[in-house]
């Protein structure tokens, strides 16, 4: 979807946050996708207030390696950041709802503060959401990254068994961290 010339493409996390992107839709002049997950989610979001296109939102604070998400892999991004923060090591979590345009602030701040990105999507990793970052980090400011998402088209299944099967989880996330920060300079 993000290849689709002139569309905005939106990946809520949650309730609240899918809320906020169908009212953007809504709201916006131009075609629009918002991609919608079929498994019950947690909630992740107080309000539906502060979304934009183009945006995305910061939910935790750290300074060791930034895990950048979308959609699914946003509640999992949380908890391996919670898990490596048992571990000593401080994680920033952000929430990249706006797939389409980018918060390249966003990432450019995260790639020169924390210096080690991971991006998890629930998407093919060679078309999506880690590589338009890893553009942006080519571009601005290089450092270590990971990716943890779909290698390949997957089956059919339920969505549980779809996250387990291909490693869309938090332990994944975690180990991608550990990469990553391994290369760190």
């Amino acid at each position: 979807a993000c290849s689709l010339p002139g569309f905005v493409v939106l990946s809520p996390a949650d309730d609240k946050s899918m809320r906020a992107c169908i009212e953007l839709a809504v709201d916006t002049e131009g075609p629009f996708v918002v991609r919608a997950g079929r498994p019950k989610v947690p909630v992740i979001y107080d309000s539906e207030d502060g979304f934009r296109v183009g945006g995305s939102r910061q939910l935790l604070d750290g300074g060791g390696v930034t895990l950048m998400a979308h959609g699914l892999m946003v509640a999992e991004s949380i908890r391996a950041a919670e898990a490596l923060d048992a571990e000593g090591i401080a994680a920033r979590v952000i929430d990249m709802y706006s797939l389409k345009p980018l918060d390249r602030e966003a990432i450019v701040r995260a790639a020169k503060e924390t210096g080690a990105i991971v991006v998890s999507e629930e998407h093919l990793v060679d078309a999506g959401l880690g590589v338009r970052v890893a553009q942006v980090v080519s571009e601005t400011s290089p450092c270590p990254m990971e990716f943890v998402g779909l290698t390949d088209y997957a089956e059919s299944g339920t969505p549980d068994e779809l996250l387990d099967k291909y490693g869309m989880r938090a332990a994944p996330v975690v180990a991608a961290a550990k990469r990553a920060l391994a290369r760190k300079k």
